[in-house]
């Protein structure tokens, strides 16, 4: 799909511009999005002893939490090539919220189980901010773009493990009990979804220039009739799509792990409270305010040195970094060194995913939204066989861990595999340059100073 006038440069306050105000908008989205997703793991204690979950019992409602998001990425990719970032986006936050909502319905681990399902689709969120950023923004900084728009939206990973905790404490102290406290407090982060989805609509558009179906009536891109189809098996042919799709399995697959069992895992390990495991926990995806923008930054930076192979090269580096990191992390005893570790850990995981989505625009134009979608599905495909590690009961915690690690150090040589043809290279390579030429022109007139 040929966008136009895409930006060449992202100017934080400023909310004028079309591509500026989808930026703010779509992160912020995948932020509520993500706390709506996760809001229940920093609670898992509780609901623990409410609900009376086996160990086997949690790893199940973890796998289902990242499972059923598998399916819905691949089906959302396509849906955007069909109608757009803006209307898909809507619907997902609006019927999202629902599960969310509804959770503190549950009686019993089956129906639990059933929730925590359902609310897994949500995290679909995060291939429409990719796939929006993508036809908003120019070659020379989508990479960054797109990692700082995921990244402040994986924020909400983090910052759930903090705030949740302080909601239930809110909760209670109207005079309701824990097991009662942790279903209302459930219903926060499903209202801020369910108005977010109406926020979505009326602040974005699909493209710079106007949403699909206008532009498709005044002939500025291709119909959208059997688009989704045609985009998805133009993805699934390419095997370059299938390796990033195991790449970010390594990378995004261990961060939703982590988000569902450091709260607990700090709380079992090292005997702390509830609060002060998920304060802790909070630390991993608090990473996401700046390091997933590193990543993109980086990855921009070596793009214009060496062209796409340098976007390659970047993201072996900091995936190799990541699965050592966590082999570390994984054999640590005392408290302030695991968190120190915990913290390297991370930034090494979140440039890592910054990395592989600076990467994925340029695979397939064409198939832009399947080709996020199946990439984008990894992460949670990566979290589901991590999930089996962790409900194993004659594997411990420790264990599990290092296994990841072990694997997200394999993972790193599928970087191998992602090649692009001289062609493709050098066409790149004349678009990237024509971005920077703009963005100086314009700067040169305004005198902004820009990412």
């Amino acid at each position: 799909m040929d966008i136009k006038n895409k930006a060449t440069q992202i100017n934080l306050f400023n909310l004028k511009s079309v591509q500026m105000r989808t930026f703010h908008t779509t992160w912020f989205a995948f932020f509520l999005a993500f706390f709506g997703w996760f809001g229940i793991a920093p609670l898992m204690a509780i609901v623990r002893e409410d609900l009376m979950l086996t160990q086997v019992q949690i790893g199940n409602t973890m796998i289902a939490s990242v499972a059923i998001t598998v399916l819905v990425r691949i089906l959302i990719g396509p849906l955007c090539d069909r109608i757009g970032a803006r209307k898909a986006y809507t619907w997902l936050l609006i019927l999202g919220s629902i599960p969310v909502m509804g959770i503190g319905l549950a009686k019993d681990y089956h129906t639990f189980l059933l929730f925590r399902l359902a609310i897994g689709a949500i995290g679909a969120g995060f291939v429409i901010t990719q796939y929006h950023t993508s036809v908003m923004f120019a070659p020379n900084c989508v990479g960054t773009a797109n990692a700082t728009t995921a990244g402040w939206g994986n924020l909400g990973g983090g910052v759930t493990q903090m705030v949740m905790p302080l909601i239930v404490t809110a909760v209670l102290s109207f005079g309701v009990n824990e097991f009662l406290g942790w279903r209302l407090a459930m219903i926060i982060p499903g209202i801020a979804l369910f108005v977010m989805g109406f926020v979505y609509y009326f602040c974005t558009q699909d493209a710079p220039d106007g949403n699909y179906r206008e532009l498709c009536r005044q002939g500025e891109i291709e119909p959208a009739e059997g688009k989704g189809l045609e985009s998805f098996i133009l993805a699934i042919k390419d095997y370059r799509v299938w390796a990033l799709f195991f790449i970010y399995a390594a990378c995004f697959g261990v961060e939703l792990t982590i988000n569902n069992v450091a709260a607990l895992y700090y709380h079992d390990r090292f005997h702390l409270d509830d609060k002060t495991a998920g304060l802790i926990a909070g630390l991993f995806g608090l990473m996401n305010i700046f390091a997933r923008t590193v990543g993109g930054f980086f990855s921009d930076f070596f793009a214009k040195k060496m062209g796409l192979r340098g976007r390659v090269v970047f993201l072996f580096v900091v995936l190799l970094g990541e699965g050592i990191m966590l082999m570390v992390f994984s054999q640590m005893s005392v408290l302030i060194v695991a968190v120190g570790t915990m913290i390297v850990f991370s930034l090494f995981v979140q440039m890592s995913e910054g990395a592989t989505f600076s990467i994925v625009p340029f695979i397939n134009r064409k198939a832009l939204g399947a080709v996020a979608g199946i990439v984008g599905a990894g992460g949670n495909a990566g979290a589901v066989a991590a999930g089996f590690l962790f409900r194993a009961e004659s594997i411990s915690t420790q264990q599990a861990l290092l296994f990841l690690g072990v694997m997200a150090v394999i993972a790193s040589f599928a970087t191998l595999l992602v090649r692009f043809s001289p062609a493709v290279e050098d066409a790149e390579k004349k678009a990237f340059a024509a971005a920077l030429a703009e963005k100086q022109h314009l700067n040169a007139d305004t005198g902004n100073v820009t990412v």
